[in-house]
């Protein structure tokens, strides 16, 4: 038998889905616990304060002189927060950056990184110290206000929480992912948080709308404007839950001779400036905001960045409502108010309950630290008391240190001295001998009594103690208040409606164009409205002809309707311009390789179609309905195999009639109210065929006639007013046209 234990031995048999369960859970808690939520408390997270406790036990204090970062962080991970560096110093970082926190707790000296996004040097570069914040947050930590703990190994100290009277958790804020929960609460101004905990001190049933009268809402390190209205704004706090539209700051600015440019000074929290400009770059370069024109970034340490209109009558709201709707110059911060509470239970509170709770615990930190005064005056009102002995009876005492080998159990005797009375006056040096006034002695015990007399009684009454903190709070106030540097709101609240959908048209200056489009499909658009009967003008590649062309604006949708029932949009900004041949419209929209090109029109909006394929059906649309945003377009008509779309012609604003003509050169009249209005589909048959199939149709008004351009070049146009033989019902063959009808069967 071996000595050492069979190891199979120590196995356990334990269903796995348990196992794992357990010990997810307790990572779980670990990670909500010891990591990713703030404590009420001092706001932290346990990597924070251990940053602030190993500075603060460098002596690096305002006062003092920097010291590098690598000398903080190597002490936060060798002593108190086993974890990687980087980790570490990037929290630190965080806490040095004017525009990550409303109030820094770090002072850095050296690159901690700028709004843009870049990162900070490395560590053995850059140099901290505390800020008088992180001092005020961590005021009390000799004075027995907090508990300590030892550290990982065991080797040193920590404290539990920091006791300071600074209002950390909603004052800078914090956010963070934890298993199963996160956290975001926004920065806030510090005397707005301080009027609020001192009206709850005077009123503890003071309501939430009380409170809310008091704090405005958000105060971001990088300013801006929040646009909430003030009962959304008092929702969110009142359950702790919600988000907050932020927008950047801005003006306009005169450049001269009717010119102007906006200028953004504020952007909103967390964005990074160079991305926000790359994101405004990249809508003037795909053309999705064309009242824009350039975007420059003219920052030093103040954010500047100019917006250069397309022309001198864009209206700077509609630019800037444009901008907000399409990039981060508006963004959404949200707001989750998820704590660890003061029994370390993650929690969602409403701002009331918050600062309810902070003030506990800053009663709690008030008596402590009034304890741990009150010892130490005991402590010392008992050795003062020995050396007024002493020195009553200083001769006796010298005598009795000289002649006595142990003189301490004879003068504890002699003089009814307790063990540390004796200790005292033996450890004396004899220069102290000459400060053994007995008048000195008895004043500062005298005083000593007299403040130990003010402890107790602050100690025994809660209404001192609350007067005591509201007295703390007023000093704490003025030093961050709203004419301080630090202390002024920067994040404005001013209501504003949601940032308008501008349509496109609206940004596009109207200006008139001529569109032409040839055979082949080159299409192009010139500037002005040109004579269309000059063909002449219009020129194509060698093989090429004339297909299309029609006046048109620029703010104008087209639609390009293809063979296969599907419908195009083309933007008539968008077109290439009128020198040269243009560009094949297959780069502008997704067409078939086989699609045939049979109409191109201008998109009138609230006009109709009547559509008709080669088939004799066909049926009414309304072209607010088949316009496509996408470069596919949408299939409008739904084709039998083998037939094509036909006809797409515009429904006169009076029409009532619809005339369909086959290539069998029979013609049919009837009424447009038989034919149905669709968004899609086949429609009804429009016309009978024994052979071929639909030539050409139209709308027009029955009592104007029907009227079609005679051969030839004369220009002269007849009409027919008596259309009596051919008036049938839809569907019919009908019968021959009258005479002089155009032999292509085309009206």
């Amino acid at each position: 038998m071996s000595e050492f234990s069979d190891p199979f031995d120590q196995i356990v048999d334990h269903p796995f889905d348990a196992a794992l369960s357990e010990r997810y859970l307790v990572y779980a808690l670990s990670t909500i616990t010891a990591r990713s939520l703030p404590d009420l408390r001092d706001g932290l997270k346990p990597v924070h304060r251990r940053l602030l406790w190993a500075m603060r036990l460098l002596r690096l204090d305002p006062a003092s002189g920097y010291k590098k970062c690598a000398r903080v962080v190597g002490d936060v991970i060798g002593k108190y927060h086993p974890h990687g560096d980087a980790s570490v110093y990037d929290a630190m970082v965080r806490l040095a950056q004017s525009f990550s926190l409303r109030y820094p707790l770090v002072d850095g000296q050296g690159n901690f990184g700028n709004i843009d996004g870049d990162n900070a040097a490395a560590y053995r570069y850059t140099e901290a110290r505390l800020t008088q914040v992180a001092i005020d947050l961590m005021a009390g930590l000799d004075e027995g206000t907090v508990e300590f703990r030892p550290t990982y190994n065991g080797e040193d100290e920590e404290p539990e929480i920091m006791p300071g009277l600074f209002p950390n958790l909603l004052a800078n804020g914090a956010s963070g992912i934890a298993v199963g929960m996160a956290t975001n609460i926004p920065s806030h101004n510090v005397a707005e948080i301080a009027d609020a905990a001192m009206l709850l001190i005077d009123q503890p049933e003071a309501t939430h709308e009380q409170v809310m009268a008091l704090v405005q809402g958000p105060d971001f390190a990088t300013g801006g404007i929040v646009v909430d209205s003030a009962a959304s704004i008092s929702e969110a706090y009142a359950t702790g839950r919600g988000a907050f539209r932020v927008r950047s700051r801005w003006h306009k600015e005169d450049e001269g001779r009717g010119t102007w440019v906006a200028v953004v000074t504020e952007i909103p929290y967390q964005v990074q400036k160079s991305k926000l400009i790359e994101q405004i770059a990249q809508l003037i370069a795909d053309k999705k905001l064309p009242i824009l024109a350039d975007v420059r970034d003219e920052s030093d340490e103040e954010v500047r960045i100019v917006l250069e209109p397309r022309a001198r009558t864009v209206d700077p709201d509609v630019l800037m409502d444009s901008l907000f709707r399409l990039t981060d110059l508006e963004s959404r911060v949200s707001l989750n108010l998820n704590v660890l509470d003061a029994q370390r239970t993650p929690r969602v509170m409403g701002l009331r309950e918050v600062l309810s709770d902070w003030l506990k615990h800053q009663i709690e930190v008030l008596v402590r630290r009034s304890q741990h005064r009150l010892e130490k005056i005991d402590a010392r009102m008992e050795l003062l008391d020995g050396y007024i002995i002493a020195f009553l009876n200083l001769d006796r005492v010298i005598e009795i240190i000289r002649t006595e080998d142990e003189p301490k159990p004879v003068m504890m005797a002699e003089f009814h001295l307790t063990d540390r009375q004796a200790e005292a006056i033996l450890n004396m040096r004899l220069r102290s001998l000459r400060k053994l006034e007995e008048m000195e002695l008895r004043r500062e015990r005298d005083d000593l009594a007299a403040e130990r007399e003010g402890l107790v009684k602050l100690i025994e009454s809660p209404a001192r103690q609350r007067t005591r903190l509201k007295k703390d709070l007023t000093a704490l106030r003025e030093r961050y208040g709203p004419e301080t540097q630090l202390g002024r709101r920067r994040t404005t609240v001013e209501e504003a409606a949601p940032a308008r959908e501008i349509p496109l048209e609206a940004m596009v200056e109207r200006e008139p164009v001529t569109v032409i489009m040839s055979q082949r499909g080159w299409i192009r658009a010139m500037k002005g409205h040109a004579d269309l009967a000059a063909r002449d003008q219009f020129k194509f590649k060698e093989g090429d002809g004339f297909a299309f062309a029609f006046h048109s604006h620029t703010t104008d949708k087209l639609l390009l309707a293809c063979g296969n029932g599907r419908i195009h949009t083309l933007g008539a900004d968008k077109l290439p311009g009128g020198r040269g041949f243009g560009e094949p419209v297959r780069m502008m929209a997704d067409l078939e390789n086989e699609a045939e090109i049979v109409a191109l029109l201008p998109a009138r909006p609230g006009g109709r179609l009547l559509l008709a394929a080669d088939n004799g059906r066909g049926f009414i649309a309304n072209i607010d309905e088949i316009i496509a945003e996408t470069r596919k377009g949408r299939q409008v008509v739904n084709l039998k195999p083998h037939s094509k779309l036909k006809v797409v012609r515009p429904v006169g604003a009076l029409a009532d009639y619809v005339a369909v003509i086959g290539e069998n050169r029979k013609l049919v009249v009837f009424p447009l109210s038989e034919l149905p209005e669709m968004a899609r589909g086949q429609g009804v048959q429009l016309q009978r065929y024994r052979d071929g199939g639909l030539s050409d149709a139209i709308t027009f008004r029955l009592d104007e006639g029907l009227s079609w351009a005679m051969g030839g070049d004369s220009g002269r146009i007849r009409t027919e007013t008596d259309l009596t033989p051919w008036r049938v019902a839809r569907g019919a063959a009908g019968r021959m046209p009258p005479t002089g009808f155009p032999r292509n069967n085309r009206f």
